[in-house]
C-alpha cells in the first residue's frame, strides 16, 4: 500500500514542519497526521489509525476515481463564552488530515469496512481469494 501525505505548502521550510508554524508568529491551523499500523492476513488488510476524542462524523473514508483509499478528518475546536467581550485577536483552532493509499488490486473495494472504538479507527479491506479471482474470468463469446 502505498501512503501520500498532502501538504498545504508546496515546500514547506524545516523551521516550519518541525514547528508547525506558518508565515506569521503564531502556529498557523494544525494539520495532524495521526499514527497508524497497517497488517496484513491472508483474508485482509487492516489499517489502524490514532484519533482519540474523534467521532465517526469528525471522518471521512472514501475511494476516489484512481482507485485510492482516501482518510479525512477536519475537527473543529470551539470554546462557548458565556460572557460578553470585546475580541482584540482570538485564534480558532481546527485540526485536520488527509492521506491518500493506493489500494491493491487484490481488494473487494465493496466490502471495505471501517469502524471508529476507543480512539482507533480500523478500516478493513478484505482480499479475494484465489478462488473469487478465477471465478471473474470470465470468457467472451466471439458472434
Amino acid at each position: 500500500m502505498l501512503v501520500t501525505r498532502n501538504n498545504r505548502e508546496l515546500m514547506p521550510s524545516l523551521f516550519n514542519e518541525l514547528l508547525n508554524w506558518g508565515n506569521g508568529f503564531m502556529p498557523e491551523e494544525r494539520i495532524a497526521t495521526p499514527k497508524m499500523n497497517i497488517s496484513e492476513t491472508d483474508k485482509a488488510y487492516e489499517m489502524e489509525l490514532c484519533v482519540p476524542g474523534l467521532k465517526k462524523e469528525d471522518l471521512s473514508i472514501s475511494i476516489d476515481t484512481e482507485n485510492q483509499l482516501v482518510v479525512e478528518m477536519t475537527k473543529e475546536n470551539k470554546k462557548e463564552e458565556k460572557e460578553e467581550r470585546k475580541w482584540l485577536r482570538r485564534e480558532f483552532s481546527s485540526t485536520q488530515f488527509k492521506q491518500v493509499f493506493t489500494l491493491p488490486e487484490n481488494v473487494k473495494r465493496e466490502q471495505i469496512s471501517a469502524k471508529v472504538e476507543n480512539g482507533i479507527l480500523t478500516v478493513e479491506l478484505p482480499k479475494f481469494t484465489e478462488d473469487e479471482k478465477k471465478a471473474l474470468a470470465q470468457k467472451i463469446t466471439i458472434q
